[in-house]
């Protein structure tokens, strides 16, 4: 896992640009802690920044392959899990490798099949490769869009990166927002392509985006695609179970410490037990909690239940080496993680305290490990969140996680909708996102409506805690594997029909009867609750507080008026006021770092 960053340009020379090329690699340090590089020509110039993961004496880069036409020169953020398959076949091929790391696999791979190389990868990955043979740049996304990848299209070329960070280095892109940029900001619904920042674009999960003198193009190399599902219930849970131990498997491969992430529900749960079913010694997992979360908890109406208790069942069943990450309150309301929290985002989206100690959870992580597997994108897959089994949200033609949030936040929801013309917005991007999904002719008109909210969460919403997830592990340099978006699972249980998504009658039936025979009772009977957020009220005084002492001139106030947040600081302090200082105080974070320009 590492950052990269390039520029491009035909119209000038950028062996005189190292200085640019080299800030640009800086902002993606944190992304690569172990080691830096850069490899600059005429036309092109590529930047890197490693986490050794795999081969660490012979993964580095730039790396490059010189032919009799040019070179070819690539940067790579990620893993290809299918790497050692894909090696033995480029070496019956007659490629000749230097390094044991999947880097050359898929520098080699380029070099044998050119971009269709995108297409036998089996991974998570964002990578650049300059051609010079051609002087092309080719630009690849991994399927899902695990990591990240922008790009800012230039009068002469491009500029690209891991993080929006690294191209805002360049002198040549500005932190402008415009209107558009704001109403993604504020839309929970991320577009694919946009980038938020004006003239920035983002690398659309499964596409292949290419660079020459002539121009940008993309081209599609994967989508979501509409299937009959034609095996019965005990094949398809048989074939979950069995693609998800080949999965595991493959992602347990790492030539550093690894461990896992424990929360205690189904997912994180069945990852932990599957992983230490297929090694040797005891899995490492680690499980965030708050001080007084558990003799306090008060059930509200999203969490049942604790996780710790959960969480310990887990980590006895299977015998893990655990250890509980426990935060304070003031540790989660620090300015100082805040902005960590902003700088490693770019943005000023944010899940409050949430986000805090999921950057603490990794930051602690990283003392012992590199590598985590994480349950993220089960509920997105199998159906596991509250508005796939919400009436409302089933018949409603809307995002259907924004339907229960609109309800919650009443007028101050309307007012930001009105402001910005978020309604039609919402409507617009709804309708093509709607348009893209193929029905199946066996499907009923309910069971296409769940096809429909699937597709959504899986290209639109999944996204969103994707990108969540990579910035706040690769702001500490922790690779972070998510198990559960490996195409092939993605793929099989998008077209297994919602009957059997929910054949028990339950939220995501299909994990449950893939992991049961693994994990405690406790764990399989447990209903869905979301990642834990603090119930101490001394979180929201202290919110409170930094609120009050903002300026009245603080820019924030211009975007979010304070009479906006005026009920949150007098008397009890309610969830949802409780988020809107959170919004606040995140949003004046971002305005003080990044000083960005808002237009119209």
């Amino acid at each position: 896992m590492c950052g990269i960053t390039g520029w491009v340009s035909y119209d000038r020379d950028l062996t005189q640009q190292q200085a640019a090329i080299d800030a640009m690699t800086e902002t993606m340090s944190c992304r690569g802690p172990d080691a830096e590089g850069t490899w600059v020509a005429r036309e092109a110039a590529l930047g890197h920044r490693r986490l050794a993961v795999i081969d660490i004496p012979g993964g580095a880069q730039p790396m490059s392959v010189s032919t009799p036409n040019g070179d070819v020169a690539m940067v790579y953020s990620g893993e290809t899990y299918n790497f050692t398959e894909l090696r033995a076949e480029l070496e019956g091929r007659g490629e000749k490798f230097t390094t044991s790391s999947d880097t050359e696999v898929v520098l080699r791979g380029y070099l044998q099949w050119g971009e269709a190389v995108a297409d036998r990868l089996n991974g998570m990955y964002a990578f650049a490769i300059w051609d010079a043979r051609t002087h092309k740049l080719v630009m690849i996304r991994d399927r899902m869009g695990i990591k990240p990848f922008y790009f800012y299209p230039t009068a002469d070329g491009v500029l690209f990166g891991s993080e929006p960070k690294a191209i805002l280095a360049n002198p040549l892109a500005k932190p402008v927002v415009n209107t558009d940029g704001m109403r993604e900001l504020f839309g929970f619904i991320k577009t694919p392509g946009h980038a938020i920042w004006k003239g920035m674009r983002e690398v659309v999960p499964g596409t292949i985006v290419t660079v020459t003198s002539s121009g940008i193009n993309s081209r599609t190399y994967w989508k979501l695609e509409s299937r009959e599902h034609t095996d019965d219930l005990e094949t398809t849970v048989a074939h979950v179970r069995e693609l998800l131990d080949d999965i595991v498997r493959r992602q347990l491969v790492s030539d550093v410490p690894e461990c896992v992430l424990l929360s205690g529900g189904l997912d994180s749960s069945a990852i932990t037990a599957l992983s230490a079913a297929q090694l040797d010694i005891p899995v490492r997992s680690f499980a965030v909690d708050f001080v007084g979360q558990t003799e306090n908890f008060q059930p509200d109406g999203v969490r049942a239940t604790p996780d710790a208790p959960y969480v310990h069942d887990v980590a006895d069943h299977v015998k893990t080496d655990h250890t509980d990450i426990v935060l304070d309150h003031m540790t989660l309301a620090d300015p100082a993680v805040r902005q960590a929290v902003v700088r490693a985002r770019d943005l000023p989206l944010g899940l409050g305290d949430m986000d805090a100690s999921l950057y603490l959870l990794f930051k602690a992580i990283r003392a012992q490990s590199t590598v985590a597997l994480s349950g993220e994108s089960a509920d997105e897959i199998f159906g596991g969140y509250q508005q796939f089994h919400d009436p409302v949200a089933q018949r409603t033609d809307d995002w259907p996680w924004l339907v229960k949030y609109r309800d919650m936040m009443g007028a101050r929801a309307d007012e930001g909708v009105e402001r910005l013309g978020m309604a039609a917005y919402w409507r617009d991007k709804y309708a093509s996102a709607v348009a893209e999904v193929e029905r199946v002719p066996s499907e009923d008109a309910f069971t296409h409506r769940m096809r429909v909210m699937s597709y959504l969460h899986l290209t639109r919403f999944v996204r969103i805690l994707l990108d969540r997830k990579d910035r706040m592990s690769m702001a500490v340099g922790l690779e972070v594997r998510v198990p559960f978006c490996d195409h092939r699972l993605v793929e099989y249980v998008y077209n297994t029909p919602w009957s059997m998504k929910t054949y028990d009658n339950r939220e995501k039936s299909l994990l449950r009867g893939a992991a049961r025979d693994v994990l405690p009772q406790s764990v399989v009977q447990r209903v869905k609750s979301p990642y834990p957020s603090t119930q101490d009220p001394q979180y929201g005084a202290e919110l409170q507080r930094q609120v009050r002492d903002l300026p009245s001139s603080h820019r924030v106030f211009d975007i979010i008026p304070r009479a906006r947040v005026a009920p949150a600081l007098n008397g009890d302090l309610t969830p949802q006021g409780r988020g809107g200082l959170e919004r606040l105080l995140t949003m004046a974070a971002w305005l003080d770092i990044y000083r960005p320009e808002m237009v119209s």
